[in-house]
């Protein structure tokens, strides 16, 4: 359309819409849940969980329940003090009512309810309410069972009323919900791992306080969390599967300014950092202000005790941040009574107070325990000094992989055949697993978007070496050139050379493990990649159907016999497993596996950093008995094992 066209449309005061009470979380779901996918449909229960972990939080609630109902509803109970029910003077409706049918009505929004609360909008209650079929909120008060039930978009369809009575002394409130399959089209089926995982990690950022969780839809199927010890119980945890140098576990805690400051954190042998931070319970993956604080104090008090004890002889060897947290699993939790987040996704910490709050309660508490503890300081200071001598082996090693100029990066290490596009947005590379299926995937790719590097054998395990190691790989060196971002200290994700980085391996087990390897490698050194969406498996099919002059590509036995059963009694058909990728011929990978208008890609994403650390640590780290565990674990759920 040219610019000088004109749509003619009535624009006057009828084209302005004024959407009362929920209507606008219906209309707009994404803007208060983030999505209407799985993601958002779990988010429902964290809010209502926010709103009794605040109870928690005020002092005033010791037990959460959340239970999976048999029709796919959720139930969540606290024994705090229960809804306010009486009339709200500025809405003329019981609080109980205000809370569920109006937005931004709550106790975190300065009215004195809460001195701290968790979540990040606070506007929990009313938005399930409108993005479900129906909702009931009992109240347990004053020796009576308060009940109100809402349904059609979140109307009452009654006043609040008495329908029992309690115990005199028994508070709190039980919210049950059922999501609209009108709004949560994808599923409404709730997913008892994601629920466990995020209520297990809510458990150890509030000490002491229990939260359980029960599946009807299942017999005996329930997990219940309870951690005095907090965050030293979650670092604990989280290095299970590694070998910590000292045997103390670093516990920190501190207010100052009404800001509780807590943090915990143990070194171990690895050579990857492991550190994560939370507001008010909810994480803060871009960090903040709060991690800014620690960060700054650790590696200021490690140089300091360093020099101190003779073990460093000159500030010119200063140990730097990435020398003092390599081997450190560290969990930072603070709690704010108004914090504001900012970044692309609103989770990282901005207000600038923080910074100095957590370096000061994080350095006087971390220096008591280097003086108190100095045989397990040396251990720390020692791992520390090993790693910048390593940086400075790494540095020399990275120099290898930086372009000069204008190097013709097709011919680099006569292995990567690039693309003719310069355009980032629309290039993508395969990495693929041997020569011969290197050879078909050139032939058969579209040479100007789609570049090819060919992978000789299986790559270095990054789990179990640190970066001057990995730089003297020649696969990786060649990766780490082809991307173009760099690496460590110098990685830049705007300097990405292709949208898409595509691991296009056979569906062995030499091929899975290649994968993994790969997968390592982009976790543990080009994590920002992983999460920005960058990274997909390439599914090549398992079956070939070919009836008539029909042919049909099929990923799995389930696609298989789905797809003949639709197939007529009479039809005649012939059935073929697949070649590996190497035996395909190049016409056969374009058809089934790079054809952007044919072929299937599985996104690689990292929803949970925290569990997939875990994963990577206890596949590809040094500890044999975690990987055994896993393996007896999950070898039930294998369906088709390729040996």
């Amino acid at each position: 359309m040219d610019i000088e066209e004109k749509v003619e449309t009535k624009y006057d005061s009828s084209a302005i819409q004024v959407l009362e009470g929920l209507e606008a979380v219906r209309k707009r779901p994404g803007m208060y849940i983030g999505s209407t996918s799985s993601r958002g449909l779990h988010h429902l229960v964290w809010e209502i969980v926010d709103n009794a972990i605040d109870e928690a939080l005020a002092g005033y609630c010791k037990h959460i329940e959340v239970t999976i109902n048999k029709d796919n509803s959720v139930t969540v109970k606290d024994d705090g003090r229960g809804i306010p029910v009486d009339v709200h003077p500025k809405t003329g409706k019981s609080t109980v009512e205000t809370v569920y049918t109006v937005l931004h009505a709550g106790g975190k929004f300065g009215g004195g309810g809460y001195k701290v609360s968790g979540g990040l909008h606070g506007v929990g209650a009313s938005v399930v309410n409108a993005l479900s079929d129906w909702v009931e909120v009992k109240v347990y008060k004053n020796g009576n069972v308060y009940y109100q039930r809402y349904s059609s978009g979140g109307h009452p369809d009654d006043d609040l009323k008495i329908i029992g009575q309690c115990d005199a002394n028994r508070t709190g409130t039980t919210v049950q919900f059922k999501p609209d399959d009108q709004i949560f089209t994808e599923t409404t089926v709730f997913d008892y791992d994601i629920l466990k995982t995020r209520l297990k990690e809510l458990a150890f950022l509030n000490k002491g306080l229990r939260i359980s969780l029960y599946d009807d839809r299942e017999a005996d199927k329930k997990d219940s969390f309870c951690y005095e010890g907090g965050l030293v119980e979650y670092v604990e945890m989280l290095n299970k599967n590694k070998n910590p140098i000292h045997d103390t576990i670093v516990d920190i805690d501190g207010e100052d300014n009404d800001i509780r400051v807590e943090v915990a954190l143990q070194y171990n042998e690895t050579y990857n950092s492991s550190i994560y931070s939370f507001v008010n319970n909810i994480t803060t993956p871009e960090g903040g202000t709060h991690e800014d604080g620690v960060r700054r104090a650790l590696t200021r008090i490690l140089n300091k005790y360093a020099i101190g004890a003779g073990l460093l002889k000159d500030k010119d060897d200063s140990l730097t941040g990435d020398d003092v947290r390599e081997g450190i699993t560290m969990i930072i939790s603070i709690k704010h009574p108004n914090p504001q987040f900012e970044g692309q996704t609103k989770t990282k910490l901005g207000n600038s107070e923080v910074r100095g709050i957590t370096d000061k309660i994080f350095s006087e508490a971390f220096e008591r325990f280097l003086m108190e503890n100095p045989a397990q300081a040396k251990v720390i200071v020692e791992k520390s000094m090993t790693a910048s001598r390593a940086r400075v082996a790494a540095k020399k090693a990275r120099e290898l992989t930086r372009r000069k100029g204008d190097l013709d990066i097709t011919n680099f290490y006569g292995k990567l055949s690039d693309c003719k596009s310069k355009d980032a947005s629309v290039s993508e590379i395969f990495l693929v697993e041997g020569d011969s299926a290197g050879g078909s995937a050139i032939k058969g790719r579209d040479s100007m978007t789609q570049a090819i590097l060919p992978l000789r054998g299986k790559i270095l395990n990054v789990e179990k070496a640190r970066l001057d190691r990995a730089l003297s790989n020649e696969e990786i060196r060649t990766i780490i050139t082809a991307f173009g971002t760099g690496i460590g200290e110098e990685f830049d994700l705007s300097k990405l050379r292709y949208n898409k980085i595509i691991i296009m391996t056979d569906a062995d087990v030499d091929g899975s493990h290649i994968r993994v390897l790969l997968l390592t490698l982009f976790y543990r050194f080009f994590r920002p990649i992983v999460e920005a969406g960058h990274v997909y498996a390439a599914q090549p099919p398992l079956f070939v159907i070919k009836h008539g002059k029909t042919i049909k590509y099929v990923l799995n036995e389930q696609e298989r016999d789905e797809y003949l059963a639709s197939l007529s009694p009479n039809t005649k058909y012939d059935i073929m497993r697949m070649k590996g990728l190497g035996e395909m011929d190049a016409e056969e990978l374009n058809e089934t596996t790079m054809d952007i208008n044919k072929r299937i890609l599985r996104q690689i994403t990292v929803d949970d950093a925290i569990s997939a650390d875990e994963v990577f640590s206890k596949l590809m780290g040094e500890e044999v008995e975690p990987r055994r565990e896993f393996i007896e674990t999950n070898a039930t759920y294998v369906e088709n094992l390729d040996i």
